[in-house]
This record gives structure tokens, C-alpha cells and sequence, in this order.
């Protein structure tokens, strides 16, 4: 059978130095993935897990075990994440292994799967993209190394769930088409992807747009199967998960805001990616009008600009949120360097200094992304090759030597819960993962001039400690005096606590963190005294 390459007359065999030319390319991708690969993995596997996502699996565990979410169990975010929780937690009790590691396993597998049939989708879309092993390393490495520690979050999994989605649209800018079972495949999963974070709808609409700017107005099927698919799921929500509706969005829209950063400092923190957004659509200007370079880089761009408008609505100075919008930043320049070095060896455009001033200009914010991701891979790298110098990790000691079976955490920092509580077995005495919703009524109580009727956090926390009876707490007063001292509001709003945490007693330091435990069996409250009199 013979093979024909781009450029080759079909039929006419490639010489050998070809092949080998091919072949090193191909074992040299490889070899960079799978470093990629072991780095994200040695990192994740080693360190202890990230918050968010170790608090998702143990909801997920507990709604399979029967508990009521959203009435059981507090979270904000729809179902769709628990859902996907749910499938690392049922594998690894089938098989033996932590929920963390098989999790860990598959998004790292989605990972690689969309950056694979990414790179497949785009070949012969524009020069830069004829190797598809190259065109797989990038992807690959991008996706797997730009979450940092937040490898995981619904962020991460939105832009890896979207990819191929884009890749099928500049495809058919580029008048190419894509098989229809693939095309709605990959519409279907982009469409849950961003129910994820039901802002980020916002982007496929924004990138459909900026199709249409290209090549004029063309409903096509795929934006029509990807909106159907979160409209279903939004249905499902409604029809199987009401207590979201009626309980969880309520909840978000009163006390979510206490952890809200203004506008102005957003602007201020995020200036790196939105530098970034600009010189993108910038270098998108350079590249030849109407041609694929152009349309590539313009796709990405309207993505992350859409992307960024989205987390400035979720008003969050968290970095994952930041995650979609610097992906698609990060993946956009390093084509445009590959196009415009192509270019320049073709010696078609981009010579001289102006190709210099362009590829630093195209260079700088890849620099800066580069800053922020090392810095914050090193410190996880560093409890990576010594786990036992985290907070977490010393916790777990503690609990494990004290034989604690009841525990909960009086801090905003979900990490004092999780992974603790998963990797130590302990109950966790309360339906919240931290204390921002406690600290969400006093926001809004300080904003009201009352704290919400309907949302008692303080007796519900305080409810929640009486009855989960915790052997161990762990209170959370390193940011200083000013920061609030969840005790003493809990005592203050019920008496019922104020007995109870009179029976705790400190009994350790741990990194800042004060230790308290409980005196004594029970936390029963003596019952009032009847006055006869």
C-alpha cells in the first residue's frame, strides 16, 4: 500500500529519510506528553488533593450513599459536577483505589483524548497544523500543565470538553466538513461542558458570532446540538433536582456575595490575561484577511474574551476561574508563532524587525503565563516530594493519634475538611465544606442592617455541631484579630453551642491553627428548668 504525504504525488512512496524524519518527530511528541504527563501526575498523586474537587467526590460519595443534595448536603454548583464525581468514586470502590487517583486518571485521560482528536480535526486547516503529533504535543501539554494545582476544576474540564468543538467550527470556516456522528458527539459534550458554568455559554455563542463575521450568516448544526444539550440537562435539573432551584440558587444569590472582589481589582489582579486577550486579537489582525491563520486565532480570541467577561460576571478573584479564558490566550499565541515562523521561512510575510517586535509582542504574555504557572507549581511540587509539611497531612496525623471519629473545621479554608476527612475516614460533623456561607449571612447582614430570615446560618452551623458531636475542631484564626471568630459568633446566636464548646479544651498549634477537644462524652444540652413557682 502506498502512502502520500502533503506536497506528494499520490501513490509515490515517501524516501526513507522521510519516514525516519517522521518517525523521530513522532517519538519525540511522545516522549514530551508523557513527561508532561508524569509531572502533572507525580504532582497531584503526591501532594494532597485540591479542595474543591476532594469536597465534590466526597459529596458525590455521600449523595450515592443516599443523602439528599442540596437539602443534606449544601453546594451552589448544579448537578452536572456531582454527576461526574460520582463515576471516580463508584470505579474506585469497584476496584479498590482511592477516588482521588482514579479521578486524577480520568481528566487527565479527557485531557489527552481532546487534545488528540483536536489535533486530527485540525490537520489540513492551516499549515501549522499538518504534524499532527506536534499539533497533539502542544494541546496536550497545554491542557495538562496549565490548571497548576486547580487540574480538575469545572473550568479545566469546561475548555477540555470545548476544544474539538472549536476545532470542528474553524474546520468549517475552512469549508471543510466533519462527519455528522463526530460533529454532534463532540456538540453534545461541548454543551454539558459549559453547563457546567452555565456563564460559559456565553463563549459558544461568541465564537458561533464570530464565525458568522467571517462568512456571513449559516446555521449549522453543531451550536444548535451543543444549546440542546444544556437546555436538556437544564430540564433535567428542573424535572429530578427541584431542591437546586428552590434551595441552592437562593442560597448563592443572598450569601455568595460575601466572597465577592469589585470590578476595579479584578482588573487589577487579572491584567496578565486580559493583556493577553488584546495582543491575540491584535496578531489575529496581522494574519492574511479571510485566511484559516486568521480564522483560527480569531475563534480562540472571541473565546477567551467571552471567557474573561464570564469571570469578571462570577466576581471571583479565584485563579481557576481564570483557567478557560488563559487556555485558549495560551494555545492562540503559540500558533500564531508557529504560523508566523512558517510564514517567515516561507519568506512570505513577517520579515525583518517586524517579525521580531511581533513575536515579542506575541512572547511577552506567554512569558508571564509561564511565571505564574511555575510559581505555583513549585510550592505543590514541593509538598509533592515532601507531603508530610502540609497542613493537611499533619492533620491527618493528629487526628489518627488522638482517634478522632467526629471532626469539623471552623474556617473558610475547605482544606482543613478536605481532603482530610477522605483520607482519614473521620465523620464530618456539619452539611457545609467550610464556613463561607456563615461568613456570607454576616456579609449580608452588615450590608442589610439584619442578617436574612431565611438563611440562619449561625443556628444551622451551630445545629449542625451539637448534633454531629465533633471529637476534634479546628479553628482558623491566623489571618489576625480583625478576622471573625467563628466561636464566638456561634455562641453568641444560640446558647445550645455556647454550653457545648464550654466543654473544649485546646490541646495543640498546627501551623497556626488552633486544636480544640472535647471534654467528656456527649454534647447533649441540659434541658431547661421548669419554674413551678
Amino acid at each position: 500500500m502506498s502512502l502520500s504525504f502533503p506536497g506528494m504525488p499520490g501513490g509515490v512512496a515517501p524516501r526513507p529519510a522521510v519516514l525516519r524524519s517522521s518517525h523521530r518527530t513522532t517519538v519525540i511528541c511522545a516522549a514530551v506528553v508523557l513527561a508532561a504527563l508524569a509531572l502533572v501526575l507525580f504532582t497531584l498523586l503526591r501532594a494532597p488533593m485540591k479542595d474543591d474537587i476532594a469536597w465534590l467526590l466526597y459529596v458525590a460519595r455521600q449523595w450515592l450513599r443516599g443523602q439528599r443534595l442540596y437539602i443534606d448536603l449544601v453546594e451552589v454548583n448544579p448537578p452536572l459536577i456531582i454527576w461526574i464525581s460520582a463515576v471516580p468514586v463508584m470505579i474506585g470502590d469497584l476496584i479498590g483505589v482511592s477516588a482521588k487517583t482514579v479521578a486524577v486518571l480520568l481528566f487527565a485521560g479527557s485531557a489527552l483524548w481532546s487534545a488528540w482528536l483536536s489535533a486530527r480535526l485540525l490537520r489540513g486547516v492551516a499549515p501549522a497544523f499538518d504534524r499532527v503529533p506536534v499539533t497533539f504535543a502542544v494541546i496536550a501539554c497545554v491542557l495538562l500543565l496549565m490548571p497548576g494545582v486547580e487540574f480538575g476544576q469545572r473550568e479545566h474540564l469546561l475548555f477540555i470538553a470545548v476544544l474539538p468543538h472549536l476545532a470542528i467550527l474553524t474546520r468549517s470556516l475552512q469549508r471543510q466538513t466533519t462527519g455528522l456522528g463526530l460533529a454532534a458527539g463532540s456538540a453534545v459534550v461541548a454543551g454539558l461542558g459549559v453547563a457546567l458554568k452555565p456563564r460559559y455559554l456565553l463563549c459558544l455563542a461568541v465564537v458561533e458570532l464570530v464565525g458568522w463575521c467571517a462568512r456571513g450568516l449559516r446555521i449549522r448544526l453543531s451550536p444548535v446540538v451543543a444549546f440542546g444539550a444544556a437546555g436538556l440537562y437544564a430540564a433535567a435539573i428542573l424535572a429530578f433536582f427541584p431542591s437546586f432551584i428552590d434551595r441552592a440558587v437562593p442560597l448563592a444569590v443572598t450569601l455568595y456575595g460575601g466572597t465577592d472582589t469589585s470590578h476595579w481589582e479584578l482588573l487589577l489582579e487579572c491584567w496578565k490575561l486580559l493583556a493577553g486577550v488584546g495582543i491575540t486579537a491584535l496578531l489575529a489582525l496581522t494574519m492574511p484577511r479571510g485566511s484559516a491563520q486568521r480564522m483560527v486565532l480569531a475563534v480562540l480570541a472571541g473565546f477567551a474574551a467571552a471567557a474573561t467577561v464570564a469571570m469578571f460576571l462570577d466576581g471571583k478573584n479565584w485563579f481557576y476561574h481564570r483557567i478557560p479564558a488563559s487556555t485558549a490566550v495560551v494555545l492562540a499565541l503559540l500558533y500564531w508563532c508557529a504560523e508566523a515562523s512558517l510564514a517567515r521561512r516561507r519568506a512570505e510575510a513577517f520579515t525583518g524587525r517586524r517579525f521580531a517586535a511581533l513575536m515579542l509582542l506575541a512572547l511577552v504574555p506567554l512569558a508571564l503565563q509561564a511565571d505564574k504557572l511555575g510559581e505555583r507549581l513549585h510550592d505543590r511540587l514541593v509538598l509533592a516530594v515532601e507531603p508530610e509539611q502540609s497542613t493537611e497531612v499533619k492533620l491527618e496525623r493528629l487526628i489518627r493519634r488522638e482517634k478522632v471519629r467526629t471532626y469539623v473545621a471552623f474556617s473558610e479554608w475547605i482544606g482543613l475538611g478536605f481532603p482530610v476527612v477522605e483520607d482519614t475516614g473521620v465523620t464530618w460533623a456539619s452539611r457545609f465544606d467550610s464556613m463561607w456561607a456563615l461568613r456570607g449571612e454576616l456579609w449580608r447582614a452588615r450590608m442589610d442592617g439584619k442578617p436574612p430570615a431565611e438563611w440562619p446560618m449561625r443556628l444551622w452551623v451551630a445545629q449542625d455541631f451539637i448534633a454531629g458531636c465533633p471529637d476534634l475542631v479546628v479553628v482558623d484564626r491566623r489571618r489576625g484579630p480583625d478576622d471573625i471568630n467563628y466561636p464566638s459568633v456561634l455562641a453568641a446566636a444560640d446558647a445550645g453551642f455556647a454550653e457545648v464548646w464550654a466543654r473544649y479544651r485546646q490541646i495543640a498549634t498546627l501551623d497556626g491553627l488552633q486544636v480544640f477537644k472535647r471534654d467528656g462524652e456527649g454534647c447533649a444540652t441540659a434541658p431547661p428548668v421548669e419554674n413551678n413557682e
